[in-house]
């Protein structure tokens, strides 16, 4: 390889990488021990716009509260304090 091959490498001409900074559980940063499914504000951030449940990855919830979240989002569907699908697809 020539010099300028080496200045160019060196200088981050190659791909960047970057460190993603571990997500936070929220349950756990405000020490909720049981997530309550009659809390539908808490309950709606965990949900995605067609009315998925989203998972840990993109959440950043620990593996405990994601099982106690999945079952208060269904209680709270069964109860009727959140939709099963969202409006845009209902109609």
């Amino acid at each position: 390889m020539s010099d300028d091959q080496d200045r160019r490498r060196s200088a981050g001409g190659g791909r960047r990488r970057f460190t993603a900074r571990r997500k936070v559980c929220q349950f756990c940063a405000d020490k909720v021990r049981a997530v309550d499914y009659k809390d539908v504000k808490r309950l709606q951030r965990c949900i995605s716009e067609r009315g998925k449940i989203l998972p840990r990855r993109r959440t950043g919830t620990c593996a405990r509260h994601q099982r106690s979240l999945t079952v208060a989002i269904k209680r709270a569907r069964h109860m009727a304090l959140l939709h099963f699908v969202a409006a845009h697809v209902r109609s």
